[in-house]
């Protein structure tokens, strides 16, 4: 069976050429073949050697997946939807003045069962390989390049469909591919990566990637997050905060807290006093996020005056605080909107401590 190039990062590509017995400088030029100039045609690579060109054929492939559905939001943001192997995933384009966020998941579904995500109550199907990752990246380059007016993509964020820091092998590779030079040579202050707190591996994204953190909060103590961010019972507040001073101190950058404001739950403003609290020495910024409404959900947001209500109180506090926009609702692009509805509900959701494992 013939392996897909799209999972090797340029580390392992030049292992791979070197190992064949050709030289290793050739893996420069595939990886900018393929993911910088858009070639999928190994005898369309002409700079590389006919006999290299024959091993390539002989040992690899260059696997995407189709696009099942394409939504284009009255706002201009799109949304794709990809049949891979086993599942549907979903991907978003975001355009902003000047720049362009590609939204892309890490998983099939997602296991942490958040109770505001549309996402998290399908449980886990599967995690994504970092072909499938990068394929996200590479179809929605490709699709925004034939365009009348190209939008350039100019930010990644993981913070589609599932939890990347479970997936942190195959989201690692990725983002390396994302931050090479000879691939799409993004920085790593314009790759961020969203967890809800999966604290371990945390601790190695920086190391490993270099790349930029944003936390999924959405509660300003213990009692709150337990409730609506399950995963806070194996991983606590206190030890999520360790893990965020950690990356602070050794990046030297802002952290951004994502947090989502959900009506009666966490938007009071005796909420807004425990968060400065909790946050008062941290080099970071606040984005409170509207709670989007999803099949089935419990939660609806707070008001407009609320979520202002808390913003303001925060800003008198000395915090850096945005209210995000809601883009794309009308096509279910929203956050927490993402869901793969044309698969069955996933097996694995965790509600009670567990084990976390990358595969």
């Amino acid at each position: 069976m013939k392996k897909n190039i799209l999972n090797y990062d340029l580390d392992s590509l030049r292992e791979e050429i070197s190992q064949a017995g050709f030289p290793s400088f050739h893996a420069n030029q595939i990886i900018n073949w393929i993911h910088k100039k858009q070639c999928i045609d190994f005898d369309s690579m002409t700079n590389i050697g006919k006999n290299l060109n024959e091993w390539l054929k002989t040992h690899f492939e260059i696997a995407l997946f189709d696009v099942t559905k394409r939504h284009d939001s009255s706002d201009g943001t799109i949304k794709w939807v990809f049949k891979t192997i086993k599942g549907n995933i979903e991907s978003v384009y975001i355009p902003h003045e000047g720049r362009g966020t590609l939204c892309v998941s890490s998983q099939v579904g997602c296991a942490l069962a958040c109770q505001f995500c549309a996402t998290g109550a399908q449980g886990l199907i599967r995690n994504l390989s970092c072909s499938e990752i990068i394929a996200q990246l590479w179809i929605a380059i490709n699709a925004l390049r034939t365009t009348d007016q190209p939008r350039p993509i100019s930010n990644v964020v993981f913070m589609g469909m599932g939890e990347p820091l479970m997936n942190e092998k195959h989201v690692f590779k990725a983002i390396n591919l994302m931050l090479e030079d000879h691939a799409y040579g993004f920085s790593k202050y314009r790759v961020t990566v969203s967890t809800v707190g999966i604290v371990p591996a945390m601790y190695r994204l920086y190391d490993s990637t270099g790349a930029s953190i944003a936390v999924s909060l959405h509660a300003p103590n213990q009692k709150i997050r337990d409730k609506i961010v399950p995963i806070n019972q194996k991983y606590p507040l206190d030890d999520l905060m360790k893990a965020c001073h950690d990356y602070v101190d050794r990046s030297k950058r802002s952290i951004t807290f994502e947090y989502t404001m959900i009506k009666g739950v966490n938007d009071s403003i005796e909420c807004a006093k425990q968060l400065v609290k909790l946050l008062s020495k941290m080099n970071c910024k606040i984005n409170l996020i509207p709670c989007n409404p999803i099949d089935g959900g419990i939660y609806s947001s707070s008001s407009m005056k609320q979520i202002n209500d808390f913003q303001m109180y925060l800003k008198k506090k000395g915090f850096c605080v945005t209210t995000r926009r809601t883009r794309g609702d009308d096509i279910a692009a929203a956050c927490g909107q993402l869901a793969q509805t044309d698969m069955q509900i996933g097996r694995q959701i965790f509600n009670h401590p567990v084990e976390i494992r990358s595969s």
